[in-house]
């Protein structure tokens, strides 16, 4: 069996007022959210088994605030059961800085092939409709609306030192690294504006990044 040590970061304490506003912003959000997730999630659901049938959910362990692991609820856009040997291979060269970067440091490559990602995958990821069973982690407190995005144990595993510091926080659907160019960024520049998040947050942050995220998804820009 494989194992994955994941260094437990310090918890940095939170102001107890923030925390509180924040739990109550992503209670919420999720309960208002709830009269559109619904019936896009059902939408969502029935296009997927219409075109590959079942596993309707693609469920994956992750690592949330203070390294400990959860399990992540997402849309499946890819095609079930497939090796995933060359995206763990893909990934750790992008987390440890391996990757050849293109024209000012962004991305060429991708971690499967176009012929991998379903027709109605390619629309979830699009409009970021993938996310949405998350809300679920949300009301678990797995996860909050805003903040770092959770990355799998074996990505942990390869982290830096400094880098641990973004597992501070509770990890969220979205972020300032989603807003700021999301899968056009590399890992680097990802980390630090997880960092600069985990050290600068607070409810008026959270707005704007969700006001961010809101424009991003509707102008269609850094989805893949």
């Amino acid at each position: 069996m494989e194992m994955w040590i994941v260094r437990r970061p310090r918890v940095l304490p939170v102001h107890t007022g923030y925390a509180i506003v924040k739990r109550i912003m992503d209670l919420a959000l999720c309960v208002l959210a709830l009269p559109l997730a619904l019936p896009l999630g059902l939408l969502c659901s029935l296009a997927i088994w219409v075109e590959s049938r079942r596993p309707i959910l693609f469920i994956q362990e992750r690592i949330g605030r203070g390294g400990r692991r959860f399990r992540m609820f997402k849309f499946r856009t890819m095609l079930a059961n497939l090796d995933d040997s060359q995206h763990r291979a893909f990934m750790t060269a992008f987390v440890t800085g391996q990757l050849a970067a293109g024209k000012n440091g962004h991305k060429v490559f991708k971690p499967f092939t176009e012929s991998e990602v379903t027709r109605v995958g390619r629309i979830l990821r699009k409009t970021s409709l993938d996310e949405l069973p998350q809300l679920i982690n949300v009301l678990r407190g797995e996860m909050s609306i805003v903040g770092p995005r959770p990355n799998v144990p074996w990505e942990v595993a390869a982290y830096r030192l400094w880098q641990h510091e973004r597992l501070e926080v509770l990890p969220g659907i979205t972020g300032l690294a989603q807003v700021r160019g999301r899968s056009g960024l590399t890992f680097n520049t990802i980390m630090r504006h997880d960092l600069e998040y985990v050290e600068n947050a607070s409810v008026w942050l959270d707005v704007k990044i969700l006001y961010w995220t809101v424009r991003s998804i509707v102008l269609g820009e850094g989805a893949q």
